[in-house]
């Protein structure tokens, strides 16, 4: 015999609900299905998106045209304070030493620094999209910085 039992707390194990079984069960006649209509008879069903008899939302919508969505860049956004903490003095920030550091967790598009927070250290920083207050804070301490141009993007 173990020195311990396990036990389902309690209400976890509940009694299934017999219904339909004649009037003195509590849940006989009309079976918990409320009285005539479509629902309360067997098979009696609607399909999803149903309303009613209505013309139904994913028919009164044109699905035609063309939408731009699939063409969406999207940048992983970093601040000058993540930088700051991770990187040391004459680094250079690119998309390879961001993994290695562990400040970009999946591949996407490119990467865009903002300028939010305080730099002390000068940086080489080679990025898709740099905002302009992000440009101007790390030219200040003496850091370069390089905006990547893809050749798509110069069509």
């Amino acid at each position: 015999m173990s020195d311990f039992t396990l036990k389902a707390p309690q209400g976890a194990n509940k009694k299934r609900r017999i219904v339909g079984r004649g009037s003195s069960s509590g849940r006989g006649t009309t079976a918990g299905r409320g009285n005539k209509g479509q629902q309360s008879r067997s098979g009696g069903k609607v399909y999803v998106g149903f309303e009613g008899g209505q013309m139904p939302l994913y028919r009164r919508i044109a699905h035609r045209g063309f939408s731009n969505a699939s063409f969406k860049k999207e940048y992983a956004i970093l601040n000058l304070s993540e930088l700051e903490a991770k990187y040391s003095d004459g680094e250079t920030v690119d998309q390879a030493s961001l993994v290695f550091k562990g400040l970009l967790k999946k591949n996407l598009d490119g990467v865009k620094i903002l300028g939010n927070g305080e730099i002390t250290k000068k940086l080489n920083v080679v990025v898709d999209k740099i905002s302009a207050s992000a440009k101007e804070k790390i030219e200040k301490v003496g850091g370069t910085v390089k905006v990547a141009t893809s050749a798509e993007e110069s069509k």
